[in-house]
């Protein structure tokens, strides 16, 4: 595993022979930032200069399991995206077994920013096969920082076994540009947070029911909200059933009106 500490001071635009300039390409990517789309759009953009064939946010607390960070913030491109069932899988039980965690907890005691590069034959054998060898991932190259309060935030990249390694010329130059990346992807999520729809009818809810109604008005199935929350659908249902009674509605179509009734008051 190679793990190196970012300078932020270092935003220079920099390019990788045979492919576009970072800079072009990182201009493209704060052009993405709000769009419902930032995920694939923004891994297009970024591909434009070093291509990868995944993407991923994720949240890592200090005292539970992983998360994605954010509904649009993950993509993925000529291969089948599979993003959130990974994530699902990772956080069951894997994460317990991940040790770079703890080396990026370590350097980030010290530095701002780390970079971790790791291939899959550097992966333990108990993640290894469950989400590399299943999906053909060749290897994955992280921008990880620390969230006061809120534990590790890593923005991974991953390569297809279709595509070349990560060369020590593009990891370095990945470097140099992590924290510009960084910003843009905290800022999307900032955004993404607060366009939550309808927050005022739902800020009394319990944490999980609001994540199902939130999900529900995206207009997200059930069973991508149990995918994205690690929870049953029959969990899911009972969340919503929970959340409509406090909410003293019934339909999804009742949620929607409700929240464009709170939207209509404050506009």
């Amino acid at each position: 595993m190679q793990l190196n500490p970012v300078d932020d001071h270092r935003l220079a635009a920099v390019s990788v022979p045979g492919h576009g300039s970072a800079e072009v390409a990182l201009s493209g990517l704060v052009g993405c930032i709000g769009s419902d789309a930032f995920g694939v759009q923004g891994l297009q953009q970024i591909n434009r200069w070093l291509p990868a064939a995944w993407w991923a946010v994720y949240r890592l607390p200090d005292d539970a399991a992983p998360a994605l960070h954010a509904l649009h913030a993950l993509g993925s491109v000529g291969v089948t995206d599979r993003t959130r069932q990974n994530c699902q899988v990772y956080r069951d039980s894997l994460y317990l077994f991940d040790e770079s965690l703890q080396v990026a907890r370590d350097h980030l005691s010290q530095h701002r920013i780390a970079l971790l590069h790791r291939h899959s034959s550097e992966i333990p054998m108990r993640h290894r096969p469950e989400i590399y060898s299943r999906n053909g991932l060749r290897e994955r190259l992280s921008i990880v920082t620390e969230q006061v309060g809120a534990g590790l935030l890593a923005i991974n990249r991953f390569r297809h076994e279709s595509q070349p390694s990560f060369s020590d010329a593009e990891i370095e130059q990945v470097r140099s540009v992590s924290p510009l990346v960084l910003a843009c992807v905290e800022r999307h999520v900032a955004l993404h947070r607060q366009s939550q729809p309808a927050a005022g009818v739902l800020e009394r809810l319990p944490p999980r029911e609001r994540a199902v109604c939130e999900r529900l008005l995206k207009g997200w199935a059930h069973e991508g909200i149990t995918a994205d929350l690690g929870n049953s659908t029959g969990t899911v249902k009972t969340y919503r059933n929970c959340a409509f009674e406090k909410l003293g509605i019934h339909h999804r179509n009742e949620l929607f009106a409700l929240a464009l009734s709170k939207i209509g008051r404050t506009g």
